[in-house]
C-alpha cells in the first residue's frame, strides 16, 4: 500500500518512524506540492486543496485530529475536492480526553473558588477574601457531547456541581441533564454559570458563542473555549466583559493563530489565554490507532471514527 504524509510542523522523524514500525510494508513519503504519484492513504493536518485533487485511487484520509474543520472548508469552498470514494477518518481518544479534562476541571475550580479574582487581588497588593460561589447552583454547561465533550460533562460531576449538556441529537449521560436541537438551546443556556465550548466547527455552529448567547447565561457567568476559535465573535465577548454580564473567559483558541500581539485579548484583565494546548495530538497513541485502521481497511473490515461529510463531524 502507498501513504502519503503532510504535517508542516510536524515531527517527521517521530511520525515516518512510528509509521515505518507499525506498516512495515507500507510505502510511505512525504507529500510535498507536484506531488501526484498514487496513493492509497493519506495522513494529514492542514493539508491544501492540491494533496486531495485528482485522487481518485485514495481509499481514506486520515486527519491528526478530533477535528476535521480544516479539511471540510477546502471541501466547501471547492466542491469536489476531496476523492468521492475516499472516507474521512477523525482521530479518536488518543489522550485527548484525559487533557481535555484537566484543562476544564481547572478551570470550573478555578472560578468556582474565585482564584482568578485573587490572582488580581495580589497583582494589587491586596490582602481580601472572598466569598466562595456557592457549590449547588454554580451549574456547568458543556456545549459539545461527542467523544471528548461527554468525558468531560461525565468528570465535572465529581467536582459536585449541577451539569448540563447540549447536543444536535439526543444523549443519555448519567447525571448529566441533556439538551438537544435548536429549540431547546435556549432552556440549555439559562442560569449557567460555566460554559465549556466543546463543538465540532461547521456553517451552523460558527459564531455559536455572541451577544444572544451571552445574554441567556448567569449574569457574571464565566467563559471556556476550548474547540475552535471560529465560535467566538470576539466583539461580543469583549462587549460582555465590560458590561459585566461575562466574568471572566478562558481561551485556547482564535480566529488567527498565534494569537497576534495587538489582539486585546492579551492585555484585557479578564481574560486568561493559552496556545491552543487544551488537549494536544499524542503521536505514539495516534500512530497505533491510525496504522490499526489502515490496516483493517486493507483486509475490508469496517472502522470507526468515519466523518459525516454533511454533518462535518
Amino acid at each position: 500500500m502507498k501513504i502519503i504524509f503532510y504535517e508542516q510542523n510536524a515531527d517527521l522523524d517521530g511520525w515516518l518512524g512510528g509509521l515505518r514500525r507499525e506498516l512495515p510494508d507500507a510505502e510511505l513519503r512525504v507529500w510535498t506540492p507536484g506531488d501526484t504519484a498514487p496513493a492509497d492513504y493519506a495522513i494529514v493536518w492542514r493539508a491544501p486543496r492540491e494533496l486531495f485533487a485528482n485522487r481518485p485511487d485514495l481509499k481514506a484520509v486520515f486527519n491528526l485530529g478530533a477535528g476535521v474543520d480544516a479539511i471540510l472548508d477546502v471541501e466547501r469552498q471547492q466542491p469536489g475536492t476531496l476523492p468521492p470514494n475516499a472516507q474521512l477518518v477523525r482521530l479518536e481518544d488518543t489522550g485527548m480526553s484525559q487533557q481535555m479534562i484537566e484543562y476544564a476541571v481547572y478551570c470550573v475550580l478555578r472560578y468556582l473558588r474565585r482564584f482568578d479574582e485573587y490572582d488580581l487581588l495580589q497583582r494589587e497588593g491586596r490582602w481580601k477574601k472572598l466569598e466562595q460561589h456557592a457549590r449547588e447552583s454554580f451549574t456547568v454547561g458543556v456545549l459539545g457531547l461527542g467523544v471528548l465533550g461527554a468525558e468531560v460533562a461525565r468528570r465535572l460531576l465529581a467536582l459536585g456541581v449541577p451539569v448540563r449538556g447540549y447536543s444536535r441529537s439526543p444523549k443519555d449521560i448519567a447525571g448529566v441533564q441533556v439538551y438537544a436541537g435548536h429549540e431547546q438551546f435556549d432552556t440549555f443556556l439559562d442560569t449557567v454559570q460555566v460554559l465549556i465550548n466543546l463543538l465540532p466547527h461547521t456553517p451552523d455552529t460558527e459564531g455559536i458563542l455572541n451577544a444572544r448567547t451571552f445574554g441567556r447565561l448567569a449574569r457574571g457567568a464565566y467563559v471556556v473555549n476550548l474547540a475552535r476559535g471560529p465560535h467566538l465573535v470576539d466583539a461580543d465577548l469583549l462587549a460582555a466583559l465590560d458590561s459585566g454580564q461575562i466574568a471572566a473567559a478562558t481561551l485556547d483558541v482564535f480566529h488567527a493563530e498565534p494569537l497576534p500581539q495587538d489582539h486585546p485579548y492579551w492585555t484585557h484583565p479578564r481574560v486568561s489565554v493559552t496556545p491552543h494546548i487544551a488537549a494536544e495530538t499524542l503521536q505514539r497513541e495516534s500512530i497505533v490507532q491510525i496504522a490499526g485502521k489502515i490496516r483493517a481497511l486493507a483486509r475490508g473490515e469496517p472502522i470507526s471514527g468515519i466523518v459525516d461529510i454533511g454533518r462535518g463531524y
